[in-house]
């Protein structure tokens, strides 16, 4: 049997989505930003809404995702994202926003413009990836960096009396009225991958039907900065990283669940 008559169409299990670009992805080998990148972009494909969607992206490893992402991006400064986000909304409130950003952006630089948008229930989707680290500008201690672990910046291990307890951001934010939908996922395993594309679909249903800020958490592995291999960092990433910040939904419908 000839290749072409096993490729067609009604034989196709899975195809790539137009949403990404041809562009090969320049992440490091095993990173989940690409896979991030990817489940959102089905999503919008999935709800019919890529050409009606602006997308920002801010300083950090994210700051890569308007190479890779086929839709209308904007870049903003180190931790502006919401804010930018939020301009875009009100001058366009027709439009799908969302802003994709690492933890030393959304929780260190711009933690107070996070805190806030969230707290105006700005109708936005924020997609948070948090890999405890500043993956980007060298391997330094972010906000969510947990105790005892090796940065560039904290050699011997963060250490809770002088640099303060890691933060957890999305138990945060999930205290503010303006936030309707709050979760974490993962996307290191098959699994994990389907749960946290629903997530995002979830996320963006929620602003088509104008109920406030959703805020998607993804906690990634970043394998060059920890110094490991991929796999190794899947794996301590499951071992240390799920246990401080575990998975699964943390308010539905504004309501936190217990």
């Amino acid at each position: 049997m000839d290749i072409k008559d096993i490729i067609k169409p009604e034989n196709l299990v899975y195809t790539k989505t137009k949403n990404m670009t041809d562009k090969v992805l320049s992440y490091c080998p095993g990173c989940g930003h690409g896979t991030a990148h990817n489940i959102t972009m089905e999503v919008l494909e999935d709800m019919g809404i890529t050409h009606n969607t602006i997308g920002v992206a801010p300083v950090g490893c994210s700051v890569l995702a308007y190479e890779f992402m086929n839709i209308d991006m904007q870049q903003a400064a180190h931790g502006r994202a919401p804010a930018v986000a939020t301009g875009i909304k009100r001058v366009w409130p027709e439009k799908y926003v969302f802003t994709y950003q690492g933890d030393g952006d959304l929780a260190a630089i711009g933690g107070n413009e996070t805190l806030h948008a969230c707290n105006r229930g700005e109708n936005i989707v924020i997609i948070f990836v948090n890999n405890g680290i500043y993956g980007m500008t060298g391997g330094q201690m972010a906000p969510t960096t947990l105790q005892g672990m090796q940065t560039s910046t904290s050699p011997y291990g963060r250490e809770i009396e002088t640099m303060g307890s890691p933060l957890k951001m999305t138990e945060l934010i999930a205290q503010l009225p303006g936030v309707h939908f709050v979760t974490r996922q993962a996307v290191h395993t098959p699994g994990a991958v389907r749960k946290a594309k629903k997530a995002i679909r979830k996320a963006f249903e929620i602003q088509k039907e104008k109920k406030g800020l959703a805020f998607v958490e993804i906690v990634s592995n970043c394998n060059s900065g920890w110094k490991m291999t991929p796999v190794e960092s899947n794996i301590w990433m499951v071992d240390n990283m799920f246990p401080y910040f575990p998975m699964g939904d943390i308010k539905v419908d504004g309501k936190l669940v217990k």
